[in-house]
Formats: structure tokens, sequence, C-alpha cells
């Protein structure tokens, strides 16, 4: 896709993800149209289209980070300087930063001088100008706002972010809606203390034919192991919950809050945001250094 970077428009999206207070469901308009309507289906009122950073595969720098870290100052605190609000699903193949339809002019604005903008039709690319998508565009010249620094919940429960062979669905089919579903019942041989203090997480995502499945060591340990791959190293992840209260859409900055200082240390993050609070998973070794460094931010004055 040329010698820059490049973010691209992409179609054929489904994700699933369960917390303790709902269920999170993102999919393209094609899958939308086919769900039943209902009354216990809140619907967020925008279109939302997802972006993809695509590196070239020549690394500017030697970071090993992985996760939202890679994204955080090129994309991420860029678009909260313009008050454009985002959603972030991380998987295992890649970062999805999901931004407002009425928002893509002024996305595109901040990102062009930096980026390659591609949107992806059926299979194929073609490059959006900025052009293309005045629709009434002012660049924002205010400073944003200092955004809220939300409460953060640091549960015990330990993560995997996983993959498998989309063919092997089927196979797991059974398992997979046991977990999603079935699976809220107070785990055998745990402590009553350890059970209240752990949160259910479970996100399931199929993206242009990729899976990707984060859930706690609990829940893995229904599947087959000789079906799900992650990295060679095996690591495991810790979650940092952001919000006290449902943060809602509007907000902007709540992602860059949390990814910029990880950045500024390299460690690798992914990110999940659903329906009320965002989700951020570190590495396990890292989480005493995290823990630190977020009590410190709630701590310095607000410029």
């Amino acid at each position: 896709l040329g010698d820059w970077p490049a973010v691209c428009l992409l179609c054929k999206f489904f994700s699933l993800t369960e917390t303790p207070e709902n269920f999170t469901v993102v999919l393209d308009e094609e899958g939308f149209k086919e769900l039943q309507p209902s009354e216990h289906l809140q619907v967020e009122s925008s279109v939302w289209l997802p972006l993809n950073v695509i590196s070239n595969g020549n690394a500017s720098n030697s970071s090993q980070a992985v996760g939202v870290t890679k994204i955080a100052k090129s994309v991420i605190a860029p678009l909260a300087q313009q008050h454009v609000s985002v959603f972030m699903l991380s998987t295992y193949q890649t970062d999805f930063i999901l931004v407002r339809e009425k928002d893509l002019a002024v996305v595109i604005h901040t990102l062009e001088e930096e980026f390659n903008i591609y949107r992806e039709v059926g299979g194929e690319y073609s490059a959006v100008l900025s052009q293309d998508v005045r629709n009434g565009f002012q660049k924002n010249g205010k400073e944003a706002p200092q955004p809220t620094v939300h409460p953060v919940l640091i549960p015990p429960n330990q993560f995997c972010v996983m993959s498998l062979d989309p063919d092997t669905l089927p196979a797991i089919a059974t398992t997979l809606i046991d977990a999603l579903f079935y699976s809220s019942s107070p785990k055998e041989g745990a402590l009553p203390s350890q059970d209240l203090d752990c949160i259910k997480f479970f996100s399931f995502s199929l993206i242009d034919g990729y899976v990707s499945l984060v859930m706690d060591t609990e829940a893995q340990r229904q599947f087959p192991a000789d079906l799900l791959f992650t990295s060679s190293s095996g690591e495991l992840w810790r979650m940092v919950r952001i919000g006290g209260q449902p943060l809602g859409f509007d907000e902007c900055g709540i992602v860059a809050q949390i990814s910029q200082p990880l950045a500024d240390s390299d460690i690798s993050a992914y990110y999940i945001s659903t329906f009320s609070f965002d989700h951020a998973l570190v590495p396990e070794e890292d989480i005493v250094s995290v823990t630190e460094m977020l009590q410190q931010h709630r701590k310095e004055p607000a410029c």
C-alpha cells in the first residue's frame, strides 16, 4: 500500500464481548440488518467506521510493543486533540479504531500528513483524499479539554489473547456458546473472595476471516488446547478496566489517557472498548509498574 503506513476503512466485521454489565456487539451494516428487533437491544445511534493501521514493514523504531501502544502517538493522541471520540477494538491480529462517520473529514485531515488513507470496498483499495470528504470540515484550533481521569479497576484474572483457524470454529461452537452465555456460575475450587474479585470478560471477533479470542485462564480450560494458538511466549495479560460509571460514547481522550503513558514506557497493550466501559490488557509482568503509573497520573494536577 505504498511506502507510508496506511489507514484502511474495512468491512465484514463482527465482534461480541461479554462483561458483567452486558454484551457488546459491533457489526457491519449487513450484519445489523439480520438482527431481529428487540426491546432488550440498545443501539448507539451513530454509524461508525473502523480504521486499521497497516505497517509497511519498515518500522521507524526498535519498539517491540504490540497493540494500541504502537499507534498511541501517531493516531490516538492526534484524534483526541481534535475532539474525535474513538471506540477501540484490539484483536490478536491487529487494532481497529472506530470513529463516527460524521467525524470522517476531521479524521482524514488529522491523519493524512502521516498516513496514506485507503477505503476497502469488495477487497479492493482506493485512496481517500481530503477533498473527497470535506463535509463542512473546520479544523479545531483549540486545545482539547483535559479529559476526566476515570477510576480504574484491576481484577486478579489472568487473560489470554488467542486465535484459531476459522475452519475449526464448528468444532468449538458448543464450547464457545457455553463460555459466552452459560458460564457465569462460581468456579469450582475458587474461594468466595477470589471469585468476587474476578470479573467476567470474554471477547470473540471474526473480522475479514480472522478469529480473535480474549478470555481468562479459567475460560481457556474449557477449550481444546490443540485448536487455540497464541504468541510463542504464551504471554498472560492483566486487565485495567476504565470507568466507575458507564463512559458513554461522546467523551474524547479516554483511550489516549491510558495508551500514551504506556507508549512512553514501551508497554504493550490490547484495548477493547465496550458499551459501558473500556478495558486495557497489559502483560502480567508489567502490571505493577502500570498500576503505579496510573496512580501517579491520577495525582497529577489537570493542565
